[in-house]
């Protein structure tokens, strides 16, 4: 890049800012549909429950989850990511129930499969969250989360969410060595075709707890304090660190991962840029919970334009370098980009 820097008067920056075709002309980034990439929350009932911390956002039945892959196809998103609000009955502290085939998310991915095909992505998390008594992403034992006993599991998962139909497994758990054996089980099944969009680094956040009110794990994580791990901070990375997501993507990529995602988006720009910089490997990145529901909150306000704001938030995700981000605002953000367009 070389740069000639002119003088003014000669040279006047602000003449490419003049008219609004000529911002369009030279604009370095763009937001697209195809850069989106929409949560989805699915529980057990027929209704549709809204999550208060999260305004605008559902927990959807699998009907409703069936609907919003249809509309997400119809709207361009390419992709949605689902996030299964498992009942009490079914956490216990082995999280058997996370490789179930007739799990709330098997269902769901079945369905959603039988209805829209290829048409729309699919992508299952794959982490013991849901399913543990605890609320912790691994297994729980004398004060400490196990890790490779948690990777047991999380293989076993991974398959049966391959098995219903899911196109990609994203493992957001973070222990170590995952990312190897979910894809020496995948292939081992014979599933070669299932992507893995690793949670290549994620931060230990605050910005996380409107996503545990919509998945009801905020009470599990109070069982988890009496055990003795009341926070995720000894498997979910310090937000101190930069050089540390550096190596956590290398050692995903040499264990298979197909993709990488940073999470959450919006406190991680420079690990975003400096990833996308040092791999060149599709890079997502996660603008989470709180994220949101900041920019709802303050939009409600009337502090600031919420529309304006979830765009400007996204795009310059873009342009720190991420291929696509994984955001709530997907449907209202698609909606404005295709009538705009």
């Amino acid at each position: 890049m070389h740069h000639h820097p002119g003088r003014y008067p000669t040279t006047r920056l602000r003449r490419t800012r003049q008219h609004e075709w000529l911002r369009r002309v030279v604009a370095e980034t763009a937001l697209a549909p195809a850069d989106l990439v929409w949560p989805l929350f699915v529980h057990e009932h027929e209704a549709s429950h809204p999550v208060a911390s999260m305004p605008g956002v559902e927990r959807l039945s699998i009907d409703g989850i069936v609907k919003a892959a249809a509309d997400a196809a119809g709207l361009g998103i390419p992709a949605v990511a689902l996030f299964p609000v498992i009942d009490v009955r079914h956490k216990t502290d082995d999280a058997r129930h996370a490789f179930d085939a007739d799990s709330l998310v098997c269902r769901t991915v079945r369905a959603v499969r039988q209805e829209t095909g290829d048409a729309v992505g699919i992508i299952c998390d794959v982490a013991l969250d849901p399913y543990t008594t605890h609320g912790h992403d691994g297994l729980l034992r004398d004060g400490r989360i196990l890790n490779d006993e948690t990777v047991d599991v999380l293989r076993r998962q991974a398959v049966v969410l391959a098995e219903a139909g899911c196109h990609v497994v994203a493992p957001s758990d973070m222990m170590d060595g995952r990312v190897g054996a979910i894809r020496a089980a995948l292939d081992a099944a014979g599933r070669h075709d299932v992507c893995i969009l690793s949670y290549a680094a994620k931060y230990a956040s605050a910005f996380y707890g409107p996503f545990r009110d919509a998945l009801g794990s905020h009470a599990a994580l109070a069982t988890a304090a009496r055990l003795g791990v009341a926070d995720k901070k000894t498997y979910q990375m310090d937000p101190a660190n930069a050089d540390e997501a550096l190596r956590e993507i290398a050692l995903d990529l040499a264990e298979g991962a197909d993709m990488v995602m940073v999470k959450p988006a919006g406190t991680a720009l420079d690990v975003i840029w400096r990833v996308k910089q040092a791999f060149g490997v599709p890079t997502l990145a996660y603008q989470v919970s709180g994220e949101y529901a900041m920019i709802q909150a303050a939009a409600a306000n009337g502090w600031i334009d919420g529309g304006k704001a979830a765009v400007e938030s996204l795009l310059v995700l873009k342009r720190a370098g991420a291929d696509a981000v994984l955001t709530y605002f997907a449907p209202e953000i698609a909606r404005a980009l295709t009538t705009s367009a």
